[in-house]
């Protein structure tokens, strides 16, 4: 080779090596994918948090593979939005309550049912058990990937005028989640059920269009509605159970070992989501308190009990039949 030729060919294979090398790069950082997440709530609120534990932990196991976009405060819309826009494509990740999700699985509703659950553990037991599985599969069917399920704590009742007693619903617009067992329960009342989704609540109560709605105390303060309902009747009427999810469009694009490291860490999330729940409802209490919020014991719970056993008997059939809610109950 002639040292002409011999510095052509040097200099021709260091421009094929330079022009080569953008194509190595360009698939590392082509493995990146965002996760886009909506939460309802801020920054210093369990339904934010929880995705932030989740990012890390998934960081932590699969450095630089997935980048977590949180968009919190609600500013994707409400559950039902959130959602559609899961089932779109728009929204990969986010946590819903059971009730929000019972229009694509109706069954799901047995986690809903007011006063048949009577406290935490009594909750985990039934979601980790056959129930929670059969629910799993019926929402994978609707493009929604369960994670794990999650406990927001328990509804109350929240009002602009103190209520202690179920004969004192009666002709109150009831802002209820668009949900028929919702609908129901209230109008059992003898509210006047409105549905409305949870970022416009305050606004539907401040203009008067609602009176009243339901709500976990964790919520109560971080959609600071004791500025608009000052009332917390301590109904704790319905267990409000949740699930972390994703949308399945997304889900069917992961690798196996890629869907392992966030069963994994949605599991362990939901975990911390639960303890975080106790302690921040502690914090709310006081926050709305300090807020002019007032904190009632109710009365007559035989009445407000009754009124709970016209759902059931409704919605047996939907949810599995009386069998079914009856080994709920005790298990």
């Amino acid at each position: 080779m002639t040292p002409l030729t011999r510095r052509l060919f040097l200099r021709s294979s260091a421009t094929a090596a330079l022009l080569a090398a953008p194509a190595f790069v360009r698939p590392a950082q082509a493995q990146v994918t965002t996760i886009t997440v909506a939460s309802l709530l801020g920054e210093d609120k369990p339904e934010t948090k929880i995705w932030r534990r989740i990012a890390e932990t998934v960081e932590a196991r699969l450095p630089g593979r997935f980048r977590f976009n949180v968009v919190a405060n609600g500013a994707l819309g409400g559950e039902k939005e959130v959602a559609e826009g899961t089932r779109l494509g728009s929204v990969q990740a986010s946590l819903a309550t059971m009730s929000s999700l019972s229009g694509w699985v109706p069954e799901a509703q047995i986690l809903d049912l007011p006063f048949l659950y009577r406290d935490a553990d009594h909750l985990r037991r039934v979601v980790e058990g056959p129930v929670g599985e059969d629910l799993k599969q019926r929402l994978a069917a609707q493009n929604f990937v369960v994670g794990g399920f999650i406990d927001y704590g328990a509804r109350h009742l929240l009002t602009k005028a103190p209520v202690t007693e179920p004969g004192q619903m009666r002709g109150m617009k009831m802002r209820v989640i668009q949900s028929p067992l919702h609908t129901r329960l209230w109008s059992a009342y003898g509210a006047i059920p409105v549905g409305i989704p949870i970022t416009e609540t305050y606004n539907a109560l401040s203009t008067g269009v609602t009176d009243a709605m339901d709500l976990t105390k964790s919520a109560y303060a971080g959609f600071r509605l004791f500025e608009v309902v000052p009332y917390l009747s301590e109904t704790a009427h319905i267990r409000a159970c949740g699930v972390v999810y994703f949308a399945a469009g997304f889900w069917s694009q992961l690798s196996e070992a890629e869907r392992q490291v966030l069963r994994e860490a949605s599991a362990e999330g939901a975990t911390y989501f639960n303890r975080l729940i106790v302690e921040d409802e502690a914090v709310s209490v006081r926050q709305a308190v300090a807020g002019g919020g007032s904190i009632l014991k109710v009365d007559a719970r035989e009445a407000w009990e009754r009124g709970a056993e016209i759902v059931w008997r409704d919605l047996a059939d939907v949810v599995g039949g009386w069998d079914r809610i009856m080994a709920v109950q005790q298990a």
